[in-house]
C-alpha cells in the first residue's frame, strides 16, 4: 500500500477522532481535557503491549528505554499537543480548532527542510517542494493570523451584546476571544515538533533505525505513561479515583480514543514511507472535520470565519495536490 493510501486512511481516522472529542469535550469541566488524556492512555497502551511481541527490534529492557530516549522528542511533542488541543475545544468551535492545529502540516515541511539542508541534504529539498508547497504554506499563515483578528472582534461584538442586554451572558460564545485560539496555535507548535521529529526518525534515509511498530509501541507506552499521570492528578486535585468505565464515559471518550489510535497505526506506516510528503497530506484530515462539524454538530459559523478557515483549508489542500502531482 503507498504512502499516499496510508494517509488517506489516516485522515479519516483522525477527522473522526475530532468529532468524537468535541463531542466528549465538557465546557463546564475544567478537566474534561485530562479525563479525554485518561482514555487515549488507556487505548494506545493496550495497543502498544498487544504490538509488542511483532516489533521489529523486539524491544525490551535496555533496548526498551534506548529506543524510548530516541522517541521522546516526537512523542513529547504530542502528548502536550493533543491535550492542549483537548483543552481548546471547551471553547471553540471544532470547525476552527481543526483547521488552526493542522497547519502544523506546513511548519513541520519547513522544520524537515532546515533538517536536511543542516544535514548536507539539501538537494532533497528542490526535488520534494516547489513554489506551490511554499504558497500554500503563506495562505495558511495568513488564515490563522485573520481568524485571530475575527476571533477578538467577535468577542469585543458580544460584549458590547451583553452589556446592551441583548444576550444573555450565560449564552456568552466568545468568552475569551481571540486568546482561546491560543490553545490551536500551541498545538500547532508542538505538534510540528513531534511530526517533524517523527519525519526525520523515520526516513529511510536519514532515520534513527526504528520501525513503524517500534515507534507504536514506543508512543503507546510514553501516551498510557501520560494518561496514569493524568489519572492521579483527577484523584488528587477531585479527592475521589475517577472512573474512565462508566456508561457516560464510555460512550463519549472511548470512541474519540479507538479513532485516535487508528489513525496513528496509518499514520506511522505514511510517515515512514514518505515522511516529508505525507505530513501536510495528513494534515488535510481537518476538511474532514470540518464536515462532520458540520452535519452532526450543527456548528454555524459566520461568514467571517468561514473565510478565514476556507484560507486554512485551501492552503492545506494545495499541499495535497502538491504531493499528488509529484507522484504522476
Amino acid at each position: 500500500m503507498s504512502w499516499f493510501l496510508f494517509a488517506l486512511i489516516c485522515l479519516l481516522g483522525w477527522g473522526f477522532a475530532d468529532l468524537f472529542y468535541k463531542k466528549s469535550s465538557d465546557a463546564d469541566d475544567r478537566y474534561s481535557h485530562l479525563r479525554l488524556a485518561v482514555w487515549v492512555g488507556l487505548v494506545m497502551g493496550a495497543a502498544a503491549f498487544i504490538l509488542l511481541p511483532f516489533s521489529e527490534s523486539h524491544l525490551s529492557g535496555g533496548s526498551l528505554f534506548i529506543n524510548a530516549l530516541k522517541y521522546s522528542p516526537a512523542s513529547l511533542g504530542y502528548i502536550i499537543s493533543m491535550v492542549v488541543g483537548y483543552a481548546g475545544l471547551r471553547y471553540l468551535e471544532l470547525s476552527i480548532v481543526s483547521p488552526v492545529q493542522n497547519a502544523s502540516g506546513a511548519l513541520s515541511m519547513i522544520v524537515m527542510l532546515v533538517f536536511f539542508a543542516i544535514t548536507g541534504q539539501g538537494s532533497r529539498i528542490g526535488e520534494d517542494y516547489n513554489a506551490l508547497d511554499f504558497s500554500a504554506t503563506a495562505i495558511i499563515v495568513a488564515g490563522v493570523i485573520a481568524l485571530a483578528i475575527v476571533e477578538q472582534k467577535l468577542s469585543r461584538e458580544e460584549t458590547q451584546a451583553v452589556a446592551g442586554g441583548k444576550i444573555d451572558n450565560a449564552d456568552r460564545k466568545y468568552r475569551f476571544g481571540a486568546l482561546a485560539l491560543l490553545f490551536p496555535i500551541l498545538y500547532c507548535l508542538f505538534d510540528t515538533v513531534g511530526t517533524a521529529a517523527d519525519g526525520i526518525i523515520l526516513d529511510e534515509e536519514s532515520g534513527l533505525g526504528l520501525g513503524e511498530l517500534d515507534v507504536l509501541v514506543l508512543y503507546g507506552l510514553t501516551f498510557l505513561l501520560a494518561g496514569i499521570g493524568a489519572w492521579v492528578f483527577l484523584w488528587v486535585k477531585e479527592k475521589k479515583p475517577y472512573n474512565p468505565f462508566t456508561r457516560h464515559e464510555l460512550a463519549s471518550k472511548a470512541p474519540a480514543a479507538m479513532c485516535e489510535e487508528f489513525g496513528q497505526i496509518f499514520y506511522v506506516y505514511a510517515m515512514a514511507r514518505n515522511p516529508v510528503l505525507a505530513a501536510p497530506m495528513v494534515a488535510s484530515y481537518c476538511i474532514v472535520s470540518v464536515l462532520l462539524s458540520r452535519l452532526f454538530l450543527k456548528e454555524k459559523l459566520k461568514l467571517r470565519q468561514y473565510l478565514c478557515v476556507a484560507a486554512v483549508v485551501v492552503g492545506i489542500v494545495l499541499l495535497g495536490i502538491s504531493d499528488g502531482l509529484k507522484e504522476i
